[in-house]
């Protein structure tokens, strides 16, 4: 049964250098598909079953999404060094899920004004500028967005606070880096590498680049380029790890083996459609079958994602 890890990304995703960082510091070997940034994205559906966001972690015939859930499973594969040390378990976890959302967001919407969009769509035809806009406002859904002024005050903000804690230590909460930093860096990674020419707002803040330099040096662990038709082939000769660990946890009355959806709660509202095999306290899990993939287990995380009875 294979182990190999295999990650569904592509280079300008911020989310995904947040698990291609975490992969330098653990030092994993893994593969990397290359998906499209829009829709449609066929060879994603047949692995997600719907769910489109990047990235996803495949391991045979198993589906991670969400990198909240990739960092625990990256976490399990691989202890050492730890992205949650015991004395900051949840402080990190409370610092990381605001950084993926509140941070995030407000980066985005001062990094995408009309001079970053301008820079970041440069080298593309008009269609395809067209065809990224009318991707992202479908998967925004009805998703409040912050106006760029508003945005920009709010990113000031939150890059001093991130320099009060990178003036006191190496990284946000210590001498190592943890889950807080990897979740923190990359919308801030964005602005710098993706739209540099808004990276004017980071001259208040040396310490913060300091830091991103010093979580930069981890890289990116050992890769191997591979393709979407092989990662669906080993998908399709593989069998899902057995359900073994949490009990089941009924919040919702929906009996284990149900046809259910999941979709995310804001960003990216695809359901996914299978049988509900397992509810822990801390992820969902579908089984589906698809043509090209075979019978896969798609995860999820339960924080940020809505389940329901299949209509």
């Amino acid at each position: 049964m294979t182990t190999e890890l295999i990650l569904h990304h592509y280079p300008s995703s911020p989310f995904s250098e947040k698990i291609r960082l975490v992969l330098g510091m653990k030092q994993l070997a893994w593969k990397s598909v290359i998906v499209p940034s829009v829709a449609p994205k066929p060879d994603v559906v047949a692995l997600t079953g719907g769910y489109r966001r990047t990235p996803f972690l495949q391991v045979g015939a198993d589906v991670y999404c969400d990198t909240a859930l990739i960092c625990d499973v990256l976490e399990h594969t691989q202890p050492e060094p730890p992205l949650y040390p015991p004395h900051l378990k949840g402080v990190a976890r409370v610092f990381a899920q605001w950084a993926d959302t509140t941070l995030f967001w407000a980066a985005m919407a001062y990094n995408l004004q009309p001079k970053g969009a301008g820079v970041l769509f440069a080298n593309l035809p008009q269609a395809a500028q067209q065809a990224f806009v009318a991707d992202r406002r479908a998967m925004s859904g009805g998703m409040h967005r912050l106006d760029a002024r508003d945005a920009t005050g709010a990113y000031r903000s939150y890059l001093r606070r991130i320099a009060h804690m990178a003036e006191e230590h190496d990284f946000l909460f210590g001498a190592e880096p943890c889950v807080a930093d990897f979740a923190a860096y990359h919308p801030l990674w964005f602005t710098r590498q993706c739209v540099p020419v808004m990276a004017e707002i980071f001259a208040a803040t040396p310490a913060v680049i300091e830091w991103m330099d010093r979580l930069a040096a981890l890289g990116h662990g050992r890769m191997e380029k591979f393709d979407a038709e092989s990662a669906i082939a080993v998908a399709a000769r593989s069998e899902p790890l057995p359900l073994v660990g949490e009990a089941f946890q009924d919040d919702h009355g929906i009996a284990l083996g149900t046809e259910v959806t999941i979709m995310a709660e804001t960003f990216g509202p695809e359901p996914t459609q299978g049988t509900l095999v397992a509810a822990t306290r801390t992820r969902y899990t579908l089984r589906r079958t698809d043509p090209r993939a075979g019978t896969v287990h798609v995860h999820f995380p339960r924080i940020g994602y809505a389940l329901k009875p299949a209509a």
